[in-house]
């Protein structure tokens, strides 16, 4: 099977690199997250109006460019290399896919927004008490004549405060399964409580009481939810493990670099063969982790049992090597590799956040062995 890219692909990954060596600095990222709106909305245009790739892996329908796995895996490895912090796999991956399987004229809107980069939805799923078990919420959605009455919390949801639109998880009352919702972010009932996550990304709590929402708001079927929401959730794993590769490319080369020129007993550390041989297990964690996220890649349109199989076959491999490079990384550069003014120690604070998001490296070691039993 030949696994090079085509020549459009290898375009998009040309043109995405091109433009984040030129115009995304990593001191200005972070101050934004730290002082400022949380992220760069110029930079985010940019994405739609100069790069498309808002619009990349969505269908023409919605004002995209048809693209597929492979064209979301080039994006999400190259905003990784560059530690982007714009919310690019909770908005277009997540919510998109989610809005994108919904249908319905209420959906079709917002997703040509977020394409035209005028609107930005998150999904609000994970819970105080059920934590990131999506399937079991306790937020209600109550009937009220033409339209739905919602209240319950949510916790941890990323690009929260970013957001112009939410994609709620909610049961109504008699239904064994979940329903979506889609509100407004600022209506009347929703009460977020924002704060920057430790990898410098935008998240918020959030309370809903009362919140009034027309008929319309209900996306998809009644209580028929969650396929959809479990297809949302591995197609999310397997983009945060397309950028924890990006990461890693870039932790290891940065790595490589730094023993090629700290100086000890008279001579390059590079020179120690012991330091040596550690950065070629850093380098087979990450092509073993490219592998397994192509796998991953190339079964997301598979049946349910099988895209689950190699999903969590990717995360666990990546959740591993994630943990294994991050922390060789940081150990070869010493104590500097955890300050703020190396991005080895940024990237290191990605690379932890990655192994917890869509479900922890254990967690998909589980499913997976219970996906291959007999």
């Amino acid at each position: 099977m030949n696994f090079n890219l085509n020549n459009e692909q290898q375009l998009l990954r040309d043109g995405i690199t091109k433009f984040l060596a030129s115009r995304y600095d990593l001191e200005t990222s972070r101050n934004a997250a730290k002082t400022g709106a949380g992220w760069q909305p110029e930079v985010w245009k940019a994405f739609a109006e100069e790069l498309g790739i808002l619009g990349a892996t969505l269908p023409e329908e919605f004002d995209g460019m048809d693209g597929g796995a492979v064209e979301l895996m080039v994006i999400t490895e190259a905003l990784g290399h560059a530690l982007v912090i714009e919310p690019y796999v909770d908005v277009i991956v997540v919510a998109g896919g989610l809005l994108r399987r919904a249908g319905g004229p209420a959906a079709a809107e917002v997703l040509k927004n977020i394409v035209a980069g005028t609107a930005v939805a998150a999904l609000a799923a994970a819970e105080p008490e059920s934590g990131d078990r999506w399937q079991d919420a306790a937020t209600v959605a109550t009937p009220d004549g033409d339209g739905w009455v919602l209240n319950g919390a949510k916790i941890t949801v990323l690009a929260a405060p970013l957001a112009t639109h939410l994609l709620v998880t909610a049961r109504v009352a008699g239904d064994e399964g979940v329903s979506l919702f889609l509100t407004e972010a600022d209506a009347a009932g929703v009460e977020l409580h924002p704060y920057r996550t430790i990898d410098d990304r935008s998240a918020a709590d959030i309370t809903f009481t009362d919140l009034r929402l027309p008929a319309d708001a209900l996306l998809g079927e009644r209580g028929g939810a969650w396929p959809s929401l479990a297809q949302a959730r591995d197609e999310g794993a397997a983009a945060i493990c397309s950028e924890a590769v990006g990461c890693m490319r870039k932790v290891l080369a940065d790595t490589v670099e730094y023993c090629k020129q700290r100086q000890q007993f008279g001579q390059p550390i590079g020179n120690f063969q012991v330091l040596q041989h550690r950065m070629v297990d850093m380098l087979m964690e990450v092509e073993q982790s490219a592998a397994a996220v192509l796998l991953a890649m190339l079964n997301l349109e598979a049946g349910e049992q099988e895209r689950a199989r190699a999903v969590s076959a990717c995360k666990a491999t990546v959740g591993r090597a994630a943990r294994f490079v991050g922390q060789q990384a940081v150990q070869l550069h010493g104590g500097m590799g955890m300050t703020e003014e190396l991005a080895i120690g940024h990237y290191f604070k990605r690379l932890t956040a990655i192994q917890y998001e869509f479900g922890t490296t254990d967690q998909h070691l589980t499913r997976y062995a219970e996906l291959t039993k007999g």
